[in-house]
């Protein structure tokens, strides 16, 4: 492996996924994008993912974060 690949928790992206329904709903796309990530694995599903959870607002996204560290 590159140093300059990350390394992608699966287990990571499940939680953050159950953390963003709670705060903006399972029927969110994002919400939607992170759980098939972490069904799927596969490259493309977390690119687009990580894509969508980035455009959040930096709020939601620390929110997010912040439930997974409870």
């Amino acid at each position: 492996m590159a140093l300059n690949e990350a390394v992608i928790d699966i287990v990571a992206i499940g939680r953050l996924a159950k953390a963003l329904a709670f705060i903006a709903g399972a029927s969110h796309p994002t919400t939607i994008a992170l759980q098939r990530a972490a069904e799927s694995q596969a490259e493309s599903d977390i690119k687009r993912a990580r894509l969508l959870f980035l455009q959040l607002k930096p709020g939601v996204r620390q929110a997010a974060f912040a439930m997974m560290e409870d």
